[in-house]
């Protein structure tokens, strides 16, 4: 019998980079349930926000650094499900479900587990077969996790835009998070960012766009939440409705 040991293979640190950020992003989602169980809820949501950007950093990295492994795209898998699907589920709850405390964790259930269903589906669509291109190398198919996470917490940047004035009932909010579970896990079409191209003579206005954005996140982060939930809603009916059309037409 051959027991001859495996040559030890070796790793540039730059490519344990992705990995570190993925862990930091699950850090930073567990953080968030800590600051909502202490009613610290606008703190919460921004560790829910640093979560989305690191998710949408650790994947170029290990392009960038040639470092993609099975295991990286695990760990990216499950903290994803915590970050986007189990926290932020925790955080309504906290914040405006206790009140109908049965009806609010049914509603905590189904957002999270559409939210691991739809990672599960784009675990087994991103595997390539036999060559082809991933199901959703061009566009999402349902609303995208972090997406997800970000819409299910537009009842808190209601509340936050107008205190004291606005507060919706505990069965909206439980309606809104199984609607929003419900788009996780549609088939409707939603574009993805890796492909969103445009001509080098418009980056000048694209970065200024989105220097506009960010400083209005940090201005008026509740406000500019809100709009770019409402905006990002429009988008998904707007696409829902050309998918329909192309049925129709296809049926005639």
């Amino acid at each position: 019998m051959d027991e001859t040991p495996r040559p030890r293979r070796k790793l540039h640190i730059l490519q344990l980079l992705p990995n570190l950020v993925s862990i930091l992003g699950l850090c930073a989602g567990l953080t968030a349930i800590r600051f909502a169980i202490d009613g610290r809820i606008a703190t919460a949501v921004a560790l829910i926000g640093l979560a989305a950007a690191l998710d949408a950093l650790d994947g170029r990295l290990a392009r960038m650094l040639k470092s993609e492994s099975a295991i990286g795209a695990e760990l990216d898998s499950l903290g994803d499900f915590v970050n986007f699907g189990v926290t932020p589920a925790i955080i309504l709850y906290l914040w405006g479900l206790k009140g109908e405390a049965s009806l609010g964790w049914i509603a905590v259930l189904v957002y999270a587990i559409c939210c691991m269903l739809r990672l599960a589906r784009f675990n087994v669509g991103n595997k390539r077969m036999d060559g082809e291109e991933p199901a959703e190398r061009t566009s999402f198919i349902g609303v995208p996790s972090p997406a997800g996470a970000m819409l299910v917490l537009a009842p808190i940047y209601l509340a936050f835009c107008f205190p004291g004035d606005v507060r919706l009932p505990a069965a909206a909010i439980a309606l809104w998070m199984v609607a929003m579970g419900a788009l996780m896990i549609s088939r409707i079409r939603t574009p993805s960012l890796k492909r969103v191209t445009f001509y080098a003579e418009d980056a000048r206005y694209i970065l200024v766009g989105a220097a506009a954005v960010i400083a209005a996140l940090l201005t008026y982060p509740w406000i500019t939440l809100l709009a770019l939930s409402v905006a990002y809603l429009g988008g998904i009916l707007f696409v829902a409705r050309g998918q329909l059309l192309a049925l129709l037409r296809k049926a005639d």
